[in-house]
């Protein structure tokens, strides 16, 4: 298990932080603007059994500490998430499968939206982990990487496949097994999070748009183009364009790949690199194309007929938020039954249908066509399978990795 070392972090990775709390997910990226915002239930029905399931052996993390578990006698849960990623009635303030799983199990929900940002809520729980204590909480939803290293540090729980059957038998084939994760022993997707590019097809005027390159390359779109500010995104979308696996680069590779972005940005090629504000920019045609995040796209659709996308022939990228459960929890079992209630395909198309991403349960697709038609049809929400066949991960890094990367995307966007 790898040892927690309670350094500072680097100047690139504090740059990261800046970012994201200014226009990366603490400013809700992904989520304010949509009913809730922006990474597929993949096809029909269940994978049947367990055993048939085609979930490999467990990796080698260590596992986590428990504590003594009170959920027979302690009927709560303690659920913390981000902001505006759970369904929520017309009052605002109930949540419907919160409230049925209560009904149908009599555990209560204790719902915290207070995972504002992956940097932030590492930085809140990481004392009380380090130390071997309850953070308060029996289930949190971070992104890959995040989860990535707390499994990696050791400070989360193997899941209990025993109170899992619906998990193990709709997770959608794509979310299987992560590098980061193998089987899943460890973890189960929230939602998915697709990365494509978008345009303005008026702002466009008829410049065909159907790749990276053409964001880099095409004259024409001088000054009008933007990246993202979340490094995963850019530099796995470029190496993709690259004809590079961002689940296996070299160092050589993201290299090449800053300095082709490098090339654009001293060029004027590029206009900026945004979080989710580059959403106002697209819908008034203040850039005509960029890279952007599917769930963003699902909502301005509904406001703009200008706003499309495309998948690249190269492909794109998909990532997830992810649900664990952390060392200590008070109530492991209670949380694992509240992952296996949202893997059930009515409820996984009743979230779906109000935050617009990616399902990761099978099944999901008749589920919501029942409740959004449209939705179902989405390829964002629900992609087929030619989609799915052109999806990439970007690969874990280690913290070293992660520091010197930071360092130069930071230094490429100005952060």
């Amino acid at each position: 298990m790898e040892q927690y070392e309670p350094d500072r972090l680097t100047p690139a990775q504090l740059a990261a932080v800046r970012r994201s709390f200014r226009d990366g997910r603490a400013a809700f990226s992904r989520r304010s603007l949509l009913r809730a915002s922006a990474g597929g239930a993949l096809t029909v029905g269940g994978l049947g059994a367990l055993s048939a399931c085609g979930i490999p052996p467990a990796g080698q993390a260590q596992g986590g500490t428990s504590a003594e578990d009170h959920s027979a006698k302690e009927k709560v849960v303690n659920f913390s998430n981000w902001p505006v990623y759970i369904d929520v009635d017309k009052s605002g303030k109930q949540h419907p499968t919160l409230d049925e799983f209560t009904r149908q199990t009599g555990i209560k929900v204790k719902y915290t939206e207070d995972v504002n940002d992956n940097n932030e809520f590492f930085g809140k729980v990481k004392p009380q982990l380090a130390a071997g204590q309850d953070t308060g909480r029996d289930l949190i939803v971070v992104t890959d990487w995040l989860a990535a290293r707390l499994i990696r540090l050791g400070w989360v729980q193997k899941l209990d496949s025993a109170n899992l059957p619906h998990a193990f038998a709709n997770l959608s084939e794509q979310y299987r097994s992560p590098d980061w994760d193998p089987g899943r022993a460890y973890s189960y997707a929230w939602q998915g999070v697709s990365t494509v590019v978008a345009y303005n097809k008026k702002a466009l005027d008829g410049i065909e748009v159907k790749s990276v390159s053409d964001l880099l390359d095409n004259p024409k779109l001088k000054g009008r183009v933007s990246f993202l500010s979340e490094m995963r995104d850019t530099m796995g979308m470029t190496l993709l364009d690259m004809g590079k696996d961002p689940a296996k680069f070299t160092d050589d590779d993201f290299d090449a790949a800053i300095a082709r972005l490098q090339k654009a940005v001293d060029k004027g090629q590029i206009r900026r690199f945004t979080g989710n504000d580059y959403t106002s920019d697209l819908t008034k045609g203040d850039i005509a194309a960029c890279v952007a995040w599917g769930g963003d796209i699902v909502q301005l659709q509904e406001d703009s007929a200008d706003v499309d996308y495309v998948i690249p022939d190269a492909g794109w990228l998909t990532s997830t938020d992810n649900l664990l459960i952390p060392n200590k929890a008070r109530h492991k079992a209670n949380a694992e039954r509240l992952i296996d209630f949202y893997f059930q395909p009515r409820q996984a198309a009743q979230l779906s249908a109000y935050v617009a991403f990616m399902s990761p349960v099978d099944g999901a697709k008749e589920e919501l066509a029942k409740i959004d038609k449209a939705a179902a049809e989405n390829p964002l929400i629900i992609p087929t399978k030619d989609m799915v066949a052109k999806a990439h991960s970007f690969r874990a890094l280690s913290d070293k990795e992660e520091a010197a990367y930071e360092a130069k995307f930071a230094k490429l966007t100005g952060a």
